[in-house]
């Protein structure tokens, strides 16, 4: 496993980053852009905060989050990789995937002309993880920080048979008031109600929050907004290869009862998860790459 030291001694030149360990193993790089600024932890290559400059953050972490080896951190962008939701066939295995609680090796890391900050970082895959995905693959994660922030997930099949793919960006939006906001861009769309024991509904108008809502749209566009009209801001976000998108507010009782998202946190976030999943699963023939990312800047309200 990479140390700290190792690592301010081989980007000690990248004057762009810095580098905690808020707790043993678990290391956070700081990154300083022209336009933005985030962090982003070592496990599970996971982006935890982001912030154009002159803004508000646009990424939520929980003020309660813990943040151990091993442990899922609440807030941020998880990847769900790769599966989504509890794995077809075994239900031992992690909901989600292994990718977002196993280390990832940060191996490139560079200033482009503009100021934008592109990082690549790859899974230190542990027994655990070979185990449950016997599947020869290689996967990357590119995070380019600027004034927009662009995270894309490619796997490739190195192998010499198919296999099926399921994966999201779990992204925490940081928003003023969950009763307040609306996201737009998904009308008429399919979607799941995980809520309701999975009835399929379709979307009328935007989507609005009265509780708890666990909705998986399928055959979306690749476009949505979250409008805030009390922070006068949308975050658009837009992605490509993605086919499905999560929209996910645990509401009050639930929030409640998971101990890590702090007093009313659950009021100031949303999930909009670009994803592949249900029925939007990719099936990845071999020596085929499959690219998912999204896209995630601000447009201010007049």
């Amino acid at each position: 496993m990479t140390t700290i030291d190792e690592l301010k001694c081989r980007f000690a030149s990248a004057d762009f980053l810095s580098f905690s360990e808020s707790a043993p193993g678990f290391i956070a790089i700081q990154v300083t852009a022209a336009l933005s600024q985030a962090s982003i932890a070592l496990q599970g290559a996971h982006v935890m905060t982001w912030q154009p400059n002159g803004q508000k953050p646009v990424i939520w972490l929980s003020k309660a989050a813990k943040f151990a080896a091993g442990k899922s951190i609440r807030g941020g962008v998880p990847l769900c990789w790769p599966w989504f939701g509890p794995h077809a066939t075994e239900a031992n295995y992690p909901g989600h995937g292994f990718a977002r609680t196993i280390p990832w090796s940060l191996f490139d890391a560079s200033k482009l002309p503009d100021g934008r900050v592109r990082l690549e970082f790859k899974p230190v895959m542990n027994d655990a993880a070979l185990a449950q995905w016997p599947h020869a693959s290689t996967v990357r994660n590119v995070i380019t920080v600027g004034q927009e922030l662009v995270i894309g997930l490619s796997t490739r099949n190195t192998g010499t048979a198919p296999f099926q793919l399921g994966q999201a960006l779990h992204t925490y939006f940081a928003i003023s008031d969950i009763r307040q906001a609306s996201i737009a861009g998904l009308e008429s769309c399919t979607y799941i109600d995980r809520v309701e024991g999975g009835k399929r509904k379709k979307q009328k108008g935007a989507v609005s929050f009265k509780g708890e809502m666990d909705r998986l749209y399928l055959g979306t566009a690749g476009c949505c907004g979250i409008i805030d009209p009390v922070m006068k801001r949308t975050i658009l976000i837009t992605s490509t290869g993605s086919r499905s998108t999560v929209v996910w507010n645990p509401g009050a009782e639930k929030a409640a009862k998971m101990g890590d998202f702090g007093r009313q946190g659950e009021n100031k976030m949303v999930c909009v998860e670009t994803a592949n999943a249900a029925d939007d699963v990719i099936t990845l023939a071999p020596g085929a790459t499959h690219r998912m990312t999204a896209q995630y800047r601000v447009i201010k309200h007049a």
